[in-house]
């Protein structure tokens, strides 16, 4: 399993208020929908004032390494890059829960 994780932040000036940045967040969330690699999906807003916090995250679950891969060049998540990039930048991580995750269950 990996946790494809992303966390973007918006450029100067861009806010909620913007349309485009409703627009971004929408596809986003359709991900799943189109993209049958993804087998969990979860997505939201920023909901600190910290000034370290992103404004959006995602944390998406594929099966392997491969699965990441096709997600990465499918055209629908090509227009979600192309949407956040014109509003924001970000940062990712991808976790191979096989390899070097480490994931701990509460008792």
């Amino acid at each position: 399993m990996i946790s494809h994780i992303v966390c973007f932040r918006f450029k100067p000036g861009v806010g909620w208020d913007d349309p485009r940045a409703v627009q971004a967040e929408a596809i986003t969330r359709e991900h799943p929908e189109h993209i049958t690699e993804i087998r969990s999906w979860s997505v939201g807003r920023n909901t600190t004032a910290r000034t370290v916090a992103y404004d959006f995250a995602l944390v998406g679950g594929f099966h392997d390494r491969e699965a990441l891969e096709r997600y990465m060049v499918h055209p629908d998540h090509q227009r979600g890059v192309r949407a956040w990039s014109e509003l924001s930048t970000w940062v990712a991580v991808d976790l191979d829960h096989s390899q070097d995750a480490l994931v701990v269950e509460p008792v």
